[in-house]
């Protein structure tokens, strides 16, 4: 399918759309997505937001924010919008996996699925695809999609918040994966529209709750390990350690990159025991390829400076894997 073919499929008065982010939503699926619900909701066409669990609430000021349905808390919503659809938007994944328990029913309709994505390795059974891994974000590849769809009118600052706030974040705040001038263009476009960048960066990280803070304080002082030899650093919390801070959705935040100001550390890792298994995040610095460690080690995968991945082993042991993985993959040791 062509973007012809697409914009037809679009503009039948019959279509509805439903736009999908992935499982543990962060600022760039959640902002792609309602840019995109805002774009369409002008033109009078029926859009649905769906996402398999909860965000985080730093996250849910975002205009619009209270439109997704949360499929871990309404199954039958979430399954009837499935049903419904004539055409799926994958939005800042190209995988089912990255939509957890919900991929059954969404691989049952054989509407036509739509990818706008930036992740490396996309799968091959989507009818349409804009993927470009050198993008900064998904929202900025969202901009760059209105535009071929000739909908640039239709920008405006609500969407233009949602899409800052996506390559905001997505960027750490322009400090990775954003020297392409092309960001930079597509930022200066949105600011064009009215928004006020200072109030987005004050809602989305200067919101958090007072427990927050004290863990922070916490990592930083009890729980940093620094491995001088191999350049790395890492906070890991047990459950025990986060229900003492009363630990919410998304207050691991920002966390990880805490580490990369440690002079001589070029790899960060966040390891959080879950219920059934092990959260990771990984960043880097240069070439270092953290997406490589996350993929071939920890069932996980992403960008060269940021990645993600889980264990399904037990946090001791976690951290014991990451420490050989450390001292006897060849492929990073030209890194040390």
């Amino acid at each position: 399918m062509n973007i012809d073919e697409l914009k037809t499929k679009l503009l039948n008065p019959d279509a509805k759309v439903l736009l999908l982010s992935h499982k543990n939503p962060d600022g760039d699926t959640i902002g792609a997505a309602l840019a995109l619900y805002h774009i369409f909701s002008q033109m009078n066409i029926a859009t649905k937001l769906l996402v398999p669990n909860a965000f985080p609430d730093f996250l849910k000021w975002m205009p619009g924010a209270e439109k997704f349905i949360v499929a871990m808390e309404h199954q039958k919503d979430a399954n009837q919008a499935i049903a419904e659809a004539t055409l799926f938007f994958f939005v800042d994944f190209n995988n089912y996996e990255r939509i957890d328990f919900i991929s059954k029913e969404v691989g049952k309709n054989n509407a036509p699925k739509v990818l706008i994505d930036h992740h490396p390795n996309p799968d091959s059974f989507f009818d349409f695809a804009m993927s470009d891994v050198k993008v900064s974000s998904t929202s900025e590849l969202i901009y760059s999609f209105i535009e071929k769809m000739e909908f640039l009118d239709k920008l405006n600052k609500q969407v233009a918040e949602c899409l800052f706030t996506g390559i905001m974040t997505d960027t750490g705040c322009f400090s990775h994966n954003s020297s392409r001038p092309e960001t930079f263009e597509t930022t200066a476009h949105l600011l064009k529209t009215g928004i006020d960048k200072n109030k987005i960066y004050d809602r989305v990280y200067n919101n958090f709750s007072e427990s927050r803070m004290r863990l922070l304080g916490y990592a930083l002082y009890e729980k940093m390990v620094v491995l001088p030899k191999y350049h790395t650093a890492y906070f890991s919390f047990s459950a025990e350690e986060l229900k003492k801070f009363n630990f919410q959705l998304g207050d691991e935040e920002g966390m990880v990159n805490y580490l990369l100001a440690v002079k001589g550390v070029l790899f960060t890792i966040i390891i959080i025991e879950k219920k059934s298994y092990v959260k990771m995040s990984f960043r880097s610095k240069g070439l270092f390829p953290a997406n490589y460690i996350a993929k071939r080690y920890f069932h996980g995968g992403g960008h060269l400076n940021a990645a993600g991945g889980k264990s399904y082993k037990s946090l001791k042991e976690t951290i014991e894997k990451l420490q050989t993985v450390l001292k006897d993959d060849k492929t990073i040791q030209k890194y040390f």
